[in-house]
């Protein structure tokens, strides 16, 4: 990446409000805590403790009044683990991704499906894109009801290289082909790191957008006697 390069991300990622050393924190305490499973875990343990702690640790340096002036929101509606710019102008969410992570020249998709839930906020973005309202959104009374669902989700993507090195950007999603977020208007390479040494994307969020848990429950009625 060139100087020029380095000067536009920053510059975009301060427009949204947050810095490459931001999810580089948050991404290495995730790893420290998926790092502590073993093999008496089980098999999906690693991917779902990294995918659980890269969101709860971005969600609390961007919430804390010490590190952060103004204040995120936090919010878990419809198994969507997301933080909320101060202003409601955007929200962000981490998920393991697939393919050409931080190379805006390769395709790069979710890794894991996604729900109807999810489906509905990445066809909200293209929305947004065309409105012109990507960046910015007077919605200050957000908390949370239905504006929630009325602002552009990004996503925190991070996987592992083919060397096996943690690699991550940040992107906003337009188009989904099934399950699959595939399209992107927008996408930032934050950075790479180390080998977490286990399977990033083994299993997160199914956002299936109920109480659930994405699971299926057949409901069969009493037989009489």
């Amino acid at each position: 990446m060139t100087g020029d390069e380095a000067q536009v991300q920053h510059a975009r990622l301060t427009q949204l409000g947050v810095t490459k050393k931001l999810f580089q924190d948050a991404l290495a305490q995730a790893t420290s805590e998926a790092r502590m499973c073993t093999e008496f875990d089980a098999p999906a343990m690693p991917g779902i403790t990294f995918w659980s702690r890269a969101n709860r640790y971005l969600a609390e340096q961007l919430t804390d009044p010490k590190q952060q002036d103004p204040v995120w929101k936090y919010t878990r509606r419809d198994s969507i683990l997301r933080v909320v710019h101060p202003t409601g102008s955007h929200a962000i969410t981490a998920v393991s991704g697939a393919g050409g992570i931080g190379d805006p020249d390769s395709k790069v998709r979710s890794k894991n499906p996604k729900g109807r839930v999810m489906a509905q906020l990445v066809e909200d973005n293209v929305k947004f894109e065309r409105s012109g309202q990507t960046i910015i959104a007077s919605r200050d009374e957000i908390k949370f009801g239905g504006e929630l669902d009325a602002m552009p989700l990004w996503f925190l993507l991070y996987g592992r290289t083919e060397d096996g090195r943690l690699i991550a950007e940040l992107s906003l999603p337009v188009k989904m082909e099934g399950r699959y977020v595939n399209e992107w208007s927008e996408r930032i390479p934050l950075f790479t790191g180390e080998d977490p040494g286990f399977d990033l994307g083994l299993l997160d969020s199914t956002d299936d957008g109920d109480d659930s848990g994405g699971l299926d429950f057949e409901v069969r009625s009493k037989p009489t006697t």
